[in-house]
């Protein structure tokens, strides 16, 4: 399998696991939250990867639990942000998009998102869309189709980078290409699938990935 090329005039990147790996954040405040409601920590692990926090929460509390316990599981994520890295190969891409269209479309909430970019040295961009920007969360097209209407560009012209089912479904629903991104993206849709962002390269008109990163073209 050699080199494959993805054609774009912009980027929408998923954050957790795609730019910065917060896994291990994840884990630990997520399961310190379970345990203090006495739910099972692998349940709501499982429910956690490409939703939002309160879509989370809905599953396991009444609706009238959910606002209180967001800003709690929020806190204890804010808290816990010094432990978050950059995803291999993202501080040499993010550098090439100088002048390029691209945006952080997240399930994350706005400040959390902000601190975990920050923390692992990944460049804020001018476009971020986070849970509070959109009514539907990921599986939903909104969050990708709201990137794309704030970058002003149709969503056939852009690539989005994934790595759960929820996030890549969302980004093939708006109509986009999709990089998916680790092992679990291979069992999505997804356009093509990397192991990580290492030594992909923008090269003026797309995504070039190269064949040693590369999982499914």
């Amino acid at each position: 399998m050699g080199d494959h090329f993805l054609p774009a005039r912009g980027l929408l990147f998923d954050n957790d696991g795609v730019l910065v790996d917060s896994e291990v954040s994840v884990v630990r405040s997520w399961t310190r939250w379970a345990m203090e409601n006495d739910l099972d920590p692998v349940e709501v692990m499982l429910a956690v990867p490409g939703r939002r926090a309160a879509d989370t929460v809905a599953l396991f509390l009444g609706a009238d639990a959910v606002p209180a316990a967001v800003a709690h599981i929020t806190r204890l994520e804010l808290e816990d942000v010094g432990s978050t890295t950059a995803v291999p190969g993202v501080l040499e891409l993010v550098p090439q998009l100088d002048g390029v269209p691209w945006a952080v479309v997240t399930s994350g909430v706005r400040d959390l998102a902000g601190a975990r970019l920050t923390a692992a040295g990944v460049p804020l961009p001018e476009v971020l869309v986070t849970a509070e920007d959109v009514t539907a969360g990921k599986p939903h097209p909104e969050p990708y189709l709201t990137g794309a209407s704030r970058l002003g560009l149709p969503p056939t012209d852009l690539v989005v980078l994934e790595d759960s089912p929820s996030g890549v479904a969302a980004g093939l629903a708006a109509g986009c290409a999709v990089l998916g991104i680790g092992e679990l993206a291979l069992d999505t849709a997804a356009t093509a699938v990397v192991r990580d962002l290492t030594g992909v390269r923008w090269t003026g008109t797309g995504l070039l990935l190269p064949a040693a990163t590369l999982l499914r073209g």
